[in-house]
């Protein structure tokens, strides 16, 4: 639960948005309800990675899918299971202004640390209503806010926007998933000093030390529960090395790369089956290889069929068990 006032959110936000921040799934029984059980086991599990944070109901967490109830109750079991001692984020977009600012209140009146929210989808047409709608949102939360810009929601906000949501005092920062290169080292180069700007991609990390910036945490990735276990975290390591300034090349090659190679392939191959929509279906799968709870994505998203599924698995063990026989060897 964080302690800050409005005026220190961004400090608060430079001492514990750092490391690896993961988003969490939203699993679903056969019968299509919320599977708390399931929620639960994931969220330890995650913990045990050595995950710094994490963030709730996203687009990974099938936010636009759930009810109010389901969601809030999201909310709570991931309190609950935070136990005060490790930061969480709640996202809160949503067509609905007085809805968001429900969700809000609720999020914050049972202990999450950070909210997350992007433009309301459908409707926003210009950068100046993205900023107002941030502006609305802080100005009735005590927490910190991430905006999320992602084109997920109908606009990519540019870097002038960018600075100009950051401006507001409790925004600490934004999770800068354009899917834009420029953007996203136009925004680190212009707004990072001033703000917390994560790119949720391994090549920012590269791209920043050949450039001269630093990112600071890597927020709401969801590669750490597809790609680690607790004695094999090795996700988890080469994001936490780079946080401390030892971004090591030679590692990501061997311990990281030859699974996010599998994991754009299939990312990029679920894209394309679904028409463009979020790979949901994709990472609920993988989740499951890895011991994780999943169960069906909702409607109008689709899972994979029975084939794709034991593809997925196939890759995804094969190249563990590689990845795993080259480390024990080094």
């Amino acid at each position: 639960m964080a302690e800050y006032n409005k005026t220190e959110a961004l400090d608060w936000a430079r001492e514990n948005l750092r490391g690896q921040w993961t988003t969490i799934m939203t699993p679903f029984t056969p019968d299509d309800e919320l599977d708390e059980d399931g929620l639960r086991s994931n969220i330890r599990h995650i913990r045990s990675l050595g995950t710094h944070g994490a963030g709730c109901t996203w687009g990974m967490g099938e936010f636009w899918s759930l009810t109010r109830e389901e969601r809030t109750k999201v909310y709570d079991v991931v309190a609950e299971e935070a136990e005060g001692d490790w930061p969480i984020g709640a996202h809160v977009t949503h067509t609905s202004a007085k809805s968001m600012l429900n969700l809000a209140d609720h999020a914050e009146n049972v202990g999450f640390d950070l909210l997350i929210v992007a433009a309301p989808y459908m409707v926003t047409k210009t950068e100046q209503q993205v900023i107002d709608w941030v502006k609305m949102l802080a100005d009735n939360t005590s927490l910190g806010i991430m905006f999320y810009n992602s084109p997920q929601f109908g606009i990519v906000v540019g870097a002038q926007g960018l600075r100009s949501i950051c401006d507001i005092p409790n925004v600490v920062g934004v999770k800068e998933a354009s899917f834009n290169q420029e953007l996203s080292i136009e925004a680190h180069q212009q707004i990072g000093q001033d703000a917390i700007i994560s790119t949720p991609d391994e090549w920012i990390l590269f791209k920043g030390q050949e450039l001269g910036f630093e990112q600071q945490v890597m927020f709401a990735n969801t590669s750490d529960w597809r790609f680690d276990t607790p004695d094999r975290n090795y996700y988890v390591q080469f994001i936490d090395r780079a946080m401390r300034g030892d971004l090591s090349s030679d590692f990501y090659d061997t311990h990281v790369r030859p699974i996010k190679e599998v994991s754009d392939k299939w990312w990029q191959y679920t894209v394309k089956k679904f028409g463009g929509a979020l790979p949901a279906s994709m990472c609920k799968s993988w989740g499951e290889v890895m011991g994780l709870a999943g169960g069906h994505v909702r409607a109008p998203l689709a899972d994979l069929d029975d084939g794709e599924k034991s593809d997925l698995e196939r890759e995804i063990t094969s190249t563990l068990e590689q990845i795993y026989q080259r480390a024990d060897q080094a």
